[in-house]
């Protein structure tokens, strides 16, 4: 089994708890208006790579990795299923622990047998799901991603069924992701499930600007300024408090008030 490999960091420290060892996998069908890496979006391409090769790199750090472990992320790792399960099994043998940072857009509740027991098993080998939520609003998930997100949602619901360790990233763009209305929505809806143990509110920054320059694409939020730091932390207040409510309704409604 081999995957397309776009790219290995050796020292990831926002890839999921502790120092990661990150495996940026090739093949994407998202959009994101966003994206800072659309070099990764072609299915074709990238390094064929064998999970063992993978995880010989890892091993040659192994001591930067106490307390992290390997993520796999992109483009889109579920779109490599089976050469991520083998690579996760590789570390689940060797006592490493195991990220998987989706978008989950391969997701489909009605996928054939075969493949949802293959996700199975490899959300079996996955420590922590680190689920990227675009947008909460159908329409507006499709404006910004080219993709629908009830797929996403639903995967949200497998991860909580499975009782997977989820944390839930979501970026905040000035005057497309920022609405206070959409965001309280989000929390409200991520509240329900109990697999959701955390949430990353990352400020929009412009950095991946220059990589749509030299593929020769345009970008797409030209003239949309980087997010501003501090007014990220005050939008994730908002986030927050839908998941509280939603929270304490459930709560009531256990208590049978």
């Amino acid at each position: 089994m081999k995957g397309r490999i776009h790219s290995l960091e050796s020292f990831g420290t926002v890839d999921g708890p502790g120092v990661r060892f990150v495996v940026f996998v090739q093949g994407c069908p998202m959009r994101c208006a966003y994206c800072h890496n659309p070099d990764t979006w072609a299915m074709t391409g990238g390094t064929l790579m064998e999970p063992a090769e993978i995880f010989e790199q890892y091993k040659r750090n192994e001591s930067f990795y106490k307390g992290g472990g390997i993520t796999v992320t992109g483009g889109e790792p579920l779109m490599q299923l089976d050469f991520v399960t083998e690579l996760f099994a590789l570390a689940k043998q060797n006592g490493v622990h195991t990220c998987l940072d989706t978008s989950g857009i391969a997701y489909r509740p009605d996928a054939a047998p075969d493949w949802m027991e293959k996700l199975d098993k490899l959300l079996a080998l996955t420590d922590l799901v680190m689920l990227d939520i675009k947008h909460i609003d159908p329409d507006k998930h499709r404006e910004l991603t080219k993709q629908p997100n009830d797929g996403i949602l639903a995967f949200l619901a497998h991860l909580n069924e499975k009782h997977v360790s989820t944390w839930i990233r979501h970026v905040v763009v000035p005057t497309i992701t920022d609405d206070p209305e959409y965001l309280y929505q989000l929390g409200y809806y991520i509240g329900q499930f109990t697999c959701v143990k955390a949430l990353d509110v990352l400020p929009y920054h412009t950095m991946g600007k220059v990589k749509y320059e030299n593929l020769g694409l345009a970008y797409p939020l030209e003239g949309i300024p980087a997010m501003d730091t501090k007014r990220a932390v005050e939008l994730k207040k908002i986030v927050l408090e839908g998941v509280r409510d939603r929270r304490m309704e459930l709560n009531m409604l256990g208590r049978g008030m």
